[in-house]
């Protein structure tokens, strides 16, 4: 869309060089194709360096921008950008097509196909499961029944998914009005397994909302997990039954994930850590360390705390 017809859908004003509009990113990756945001003074350091073609911002940080960025002046980004997402929605519809098979596939007759989908060598997918449009399945993958797998996902190589899980669903986000009404932000990003990934039953990846929420390779979860949009889990990580991921969590490899365990959104967990099981992850957590609690602490120091709770209790008691 022309830059001038979306501010026109929106009720923002427009004055300057019109140009076209393919989608919409962050600051630090968008492309002068494309819109960003500004709604948070933590991601002051990034006005001067996008290479976005245009930024909803308010007028007291317009300044900042490049000259090369046009300024979508506004006090409410966020809403304005739940607004345009909607415009570069991928279209759902019913039709599907004939995937692109590879050699020695077992597909069950009761597989439905989006368009476009492509399937790698030895693939089996059982009934009842849902490829959808523009899907890539890598070879020697297996799809358990009733796996759905939502338009642009990407699966790699010697992958398991099991009953019931759902690849690619719209991530939660929503813009607010100032008299409390919800605006869905269109999720318009997607969803990447790696090879080697074996995902339980009844589990959920997200799709970002731009970019990519990844699985990377090697990582094994258990069943009843959910993974928020924009995450991107490190590789050969674990994670037990009931475990969630909140939006933009990033970690290293080797992640080990107690069940029933939380990480809070936009942290970063490093190299090999493990968090015990029930541990609410409030703040990005360093390498090499076990965790356990809540809020997460070290788990020597949680034991020992436990120690001195126990001995309080006690003296009351007595």
């Amino acid at each position: 869309m022309k830059l001038s017809q979306i501010c026109q859908e929106i009720n923002l004003e427009f004055s300057g060089k019109d140009i076209e509009i393919v989608g919409l990113h962050t600051l630090t990756e968008a492309t002068p194709s494309q819109i960003s945001f500004f709604n948070d003074k933590k991601y002051l350091n990034q006005l001067s360096l996008t290479k976005a073609g245009a930024v909803l911002i308010s007028g007291e940080y317009s300044h900042l921008l490049p000259q090369t960025t046009i300024p979508l002046i506004t006090d409410e980004s966020y809403l304005k950008l739940a607004l345009i997402s909607k415009f570069f929605a991928h279209k759902i519809e019913t039709k599907g097509g004939h995937p692109n098979i590879g050699k020695e596939c077992d597909i069950d007759k009761r597989v439905r196909f989006g368009k476009d989908v492509t399937l790698g060598n030895n693939v089996t997918i059982m009934a009842g499961a849902y490829i959808g449009d523009g899907v890539t399945v890598g070879s020697n993958t297996l799809i358990y029944p009733n796996v759905t797998i939502y338009h642009g996902s990407k699966i790699g190589v010697n992958c398991i998914i099991h009953a019931g899980t759902v690849i690619g669903s719209d991530g939660y986000g929503f813009a607010h009005t100032k008299t409390g009404e919800h605006i869905k932000i269109y999720q318009n990003g997607n969803a990447v397994i790696e090879d080697d990934v074996e995902i339980g039953a009844n589990c959920v990846v997200d799709r970002a909302v731009f970019g990519t929420t990844y699985i990377r390779k090697g990582t094994k979860l258990d069943n009843l997990i959910q993974i928020a949009h924009n995450c991107d889990v490190g590789e050969h990580s674990l994670m037990a039954s009931q475990v969630g991921l909140a939006g933009s969590t990033t970690t290293g490899r080797n992640l080990v994930l107690g069940g029933q365990s939380a990480i809070a959104g936009h942290l970063h967990i490093g190299n090999f850590v493990t968090v015990a099981g029930k541990a609410g992850v409030t703040k990005s957590l360093e390498s090499g360390k076990t965790y356990a609690g809540f809020p997460a602490i070290e788990h020597k120091r949680w034991l020992r705390l436990q120690a001195k709770i126990s001995s309080l209790l006690k003296r009351k008691i007595s």
